[in-house]
């Protein structure tokens, strides 16, 4: 089937639904879980649909680092299982899922005088913990390169705005790094619907059984019940408004943006070590559009859990304070372009920091019957849909075929059979970096004027995405174009200049 998402197929498949289409497995949530979830089910040959209130990666999942770990940290903190399963994973997207979302990025310690014999050869010791977790996912070094020290002169050229005053070199590892994290959500739901998964967005569940939900459609209004063989919870730290039995415990995790010629254009991440931490770090990373992200912070977010978090003052001066103990500059509040925050969908396993719960996830079966998955991360997103379909297939008795993710290559990446459009040449960088195989398609499908103009002075983005996001990407709004299918809403000043360009594509 075409991975196209778009209103007429919206409207087609929800009509579908309410008139009595069969299906195997309801989802319900549309991050990177759900998403997740819904092409583990239609990849084996399940009839599946899946809702969300909202839009794709409308919650936690577009408020991430836009790193895939490799599990380093929690290695440092004894969990074995989750650093490898993280390190496989890892590997996977970089290798087979998505190669054109996922790239290496290097991660630079600078050795500062500020830290200690001890700090350092603790970093050392988990940079090279970081190499033996590579080699044993079987994840080649052309992929990920290995560790190694490099000179004063090197760390300067990787981050200009380093500090000089004593600097004795760096410690160089190197991670993967997002392109963006809810463009990877995108890339699994339509990918879901191109082996016929229905992707809907803003439908809401509510009344959910193990067989059954009521469906309400957030644009028109119209509510429903459909059946469903198996009904998943995927709704992340909302999960509780499915199933109110679920134990969650929420922390939030703040970045900050900076133009990147604040820091003088750095090619690395800025690893800072948190003082009087040990395994925790604030990282200044390179992003698309000319960004650093500058993250996170690890809080404890109690009560009513908000559509959008916002960071606090504390937070935003404990990331600035933190990553000026390693520059030759002071970073201010007033170079703050923009800020974010998400909240982690974290298990409650009682007392302590929440920098310290497991990162662990669960599979849980309500009384009504509802299938949960919770907490987790976006790193294994994989692994949970598999976890929980494997759980949904022996409690509901599904005829489906073994897993087949592992393999499968993503709407975008050069063996996705949707990549059937030759490159072109000449086509935008950035272009490609988002679009990977798919960027040709981009230009191809266009029907706008000026399809390859930007959608504003200075914006790397052209006006051929903001339609492709509207015809194929499933945007059905403003905020989806510029929140969601692009990232330029997260500078309120960009976000400005481009609104005009994304309300023309918006009927």
């Amino acid at each position: 089937m075409s991975a196209a998402l778009n209103a007429a197929r919206r409207t087609t498949e929800l009509t579908a639904l309410a008139d009595g289409a069969p299906l195997d497995v309801l989802v319900i949530g549309g991050g990177i879980t759900g998403a997740g979830v819904a092409l583990d089910a239609a990849s084996r040959g399940l009839q599946v649909a899946l809702v969300e209130k909202h839009d794709l990666a409308f919650g936690t999942s577009r408020w991430s680092s836009k790193l895939v770990h490799g599990g380093l940290r929690y290695l440092a903190t004894g969990n074995v299982g989750i650093a490898r399963r993280s390190a496989v994973e890892r590997g996977i997207l970089m290798t087979r899922n998505a190669p054109h979302l996922v790239r290496a990025m290097p991660q630079l310690v600078p050795l500062l005088p500020s830290m200690g014999r001890v700090e350092r050869a603790l970093v050392r010791a988990g940079f090279l913990a970081g190499d033996v977790l590579r080699k044993t996912a079987g994840t080649p070094s052309s992929v990920l390169p290995g560790s190694r020290r490099i000179s004063a002169h090197h760390v300067v050229e990787l981050a200009p705005a380093v500090s000089r005053q004593g600097l004795d070199g760096g410690l160089l590892a190197y991670d993967g790094q997002l392109i963006d994290d809810a463009r990877l959500v995108t890339a699994v739901a339509r990918t879901a619907a191109q082996h016929g998964a229905r992707i809907l967005t803003y439908v809401a569940a509510s009344e959910a059984t193990g067989t059954s939900a009521r469906l309400t459609d957030q644009r028109s209004g119209e509510s429903f019940t459909v059946s469903a063989r198996a009904v998943i919870n995927a709704g992340g730290v909302w999960a509780g408004e499915i199933d109110p039995s679920l134990k969650l415990r929420p922390s939030r995790g703040t970045h900050l943006v900076f133009d990147a010629q604040a820091l003088g254009n750095p090619t690395a991440a800025l690893t800072v070590p948190i003082p009087g931490e040990l395994n925790r770090f604030v990282f200044a990373m390179p992003e698309q559009l000319g960004r650093i992200y500058l993250g996170l912070t690890d809080e404890e977010a109690p009560g009513p859990i908000p559509d959008v978090p916002q960071p606090t003052s504390e937070e935003i001066t404990f990331l600035l304070d933190t990553v000026n103990t390693a520059l030759a500059i002071t970073l201010e509040p007033s170079d703050v372009i923009g800020a974010y925050a998400g909240l982690r969908p974290l298990i409650d396993t009682g007392g302590g920091h929440t920098a310290d719960v497991s990162r662990d996830h669960a599979v849980v079966e309500s009384e009504s019957g509802v299938i949960s998955v919770i907490g987790g991360k976006l790193t294994e997103y994989r692994h949970m849909a598999q976890d929980v379909l494997d759980r949904a297939v022996q409690l509901r008795g599904l005829t489906a075929a073994a897993c087949q993710t592992r393999n499968l290559p993503l709407v975008g990446a050069p063996a996705n059979p949707g990549s059937t459009i030759p490159p072109m040449a000449g086509l935008p960088e950035s272009l490609v970096l988002r679009y990977g195989a798919e960027a040709p398609n981009v230009i191809a499908a266009a029907t706008c004027e000026r399809p390859a103009d930007p959608v504003a002075d200075g914006i790397d983005v052209v006006r051929a995405e903001f339609e492709y996001a509207i015809t194929h990407e499933g945007a059905l709004s403003v905020d989806d174009i510029l929140d969601r299918r692009t990232r330029i809403g997260l500078v309120p000043a960009d976000r400005e200049r481009a609104v005009a360009a994304a309300e023309e594509f918006v009927r």
